[in-house]
C-alpha cells in the first residue's frame, strides 16, 4: 500500500507512519517543518514532502510528489491541524482563518488533488478529526467548527466518491498525548498550580478510561481503516474517547467518589 500523511512529522501523523511502514507500507510524509519530517523519512526509508497543504499550489505539489515517488496511492491520511483558543468573541478574523486554512481548507485542497490517483487504485482517505468535532468544549469556536466541517467534508467524499470504489471514514480521537495536548495541559496545570500529569487527570477525570489516548492507540485505528478489512466501511465517524461521548455531563455530581 502507498499512503500520504498531512501533518505527518510528529504527534498522530507520525505514529500512523511508523504503523504503516512496520507492515511494510511505502510511505510519503508531509509537514510545514522540514527537519521532522525528513528525520522519520529517514527513519522509515519513506519520502518527505515538506510543504503547507492549505496552500492550493503546494497541494497540487505534495501529492504529485507522493504519486510520483511512490507509484500511485492507496491512502490518504488527513491529518494535518492547529488550534488556537477563543470564543467567537475572543477569536480574530486571522486567529479563525488561520485554523479553518490548516484544518479544513487543507483537507479539501489535499484531497481533492489525491482523489483522481485514489479512484485510479480505490483507495481511501482517513481524516483524523477531533471529538471536538462531536461534542463542544469552551473557548474552542473556530477549533470545534473546523473538526465538524472536516467530518462532513469526509461524509461528502464517502457519498459522491464510493460509487467509483473510493472509501472515505473519519477517526474523531479526544484528549491524546502529543505536543499539542502537552501544550494545552502546561496550561490548564499552571492554572490550576499543578504538573503536567495532574492537569491530564483533571482533564480525564470524567472519562470512563481515566486517561488520554495514546497516539499509536489512534494510528492503529488509521491503519485498520485503510485496509481491506474495512472494506465495506465508508463515511463513518468513529469516536476515539475512552467513552468520554457516553457521560451525561448533568449526573456528574451524583457519581460516587471512588478516586
Amino acid at each position: 500500500m502507498n499512503v500520504l500523511i498531512t501533518g505527518g512529522g510528529s504527534g498522530i501523523g507520525a505514529a500512523c507512519a511508523r504503523r504503516f511502514a512496520g507492515q511494510g507500507d511505502a510511505v510519503a510524509v508531509n509537514g510545514r517543518r522540514a527537519a521532522p519530517v525528513e528525520a522519520l523519512a529517514r527513519e522509515l526509508g519513506g519520502v518527505a514532502i515538506c510543504g503547507d497543504c492549505s496552500d492550493p499550489a503546494e497541494a497540487g505539489r505534495i501529492v504529485t510528489t507522493a504519486v510520483r515517488e511512490l507509484g500511485g496511492l492507496d491512502c490518504v491520511v488527513l491529518n494535518a491541524g492547529v488550534s488556537h483558543s477563543g470564543t467567537v468573541l475572543e477569536q480574530t478574523p486571522e486567529s479563525w482563518r488561520a485554523v479553518m486554512s490548516a484544518n479544513l481548507d487543507g483537507a479539501f485542497l489535499i484531497a481533492r488533488a489525491a482523489l483522481p490517483a485514489l479512484i485510479e487504485r480505490r483507495g481511501a482517505i482517513v481524516s483524523v478529526a477531533s471529538q471536538a468535532a462531536r461534542r463542544v468544549g469552551p473557548r474552542s469556536a473556530a477549533y470545534c467548527t473546523s473538526k465538524a466541517a472536516m467530518v462532513m467534508l469526509t461524509q461528502t467524499i464517502a457519498v459522491d466518491f464510493g460509487p467509483l470504489g473510493v472509501r472515505a471514514n473519519a477517526v474523531c480521537p479526544a484528549w491524546t498525548r502529543t505536543a499539542m495536548a502537552d501544550a494545552a495541559m502546561d496550561e490548564l496545570a499552571a492554572s490550576r498550580g499543578i504538573d503536567r500529569e495532574g492537569a491530564y487527570r483533571e482533564a480525564n477525570a470524567a472519562v470512563p478510561a481515566r486517561r488520554a489516548a495514546e497516539p499509536d492507540e489512534v494510528a492503529a485505528l488509521v491503519v485498520w481503516l485503510a485496509s481491506p478489512q474495512a472494506s465495506y466501511l465508508n463515511g463513518a465517524v468513529i469516536p476515539l474517547d475512552g467513552g468520554a461521548g457516553l457521560v451525561d455531563a448533568a449526573t456528574l455530581a451524583f457519581a460516587p467518589e471512588t478516586e
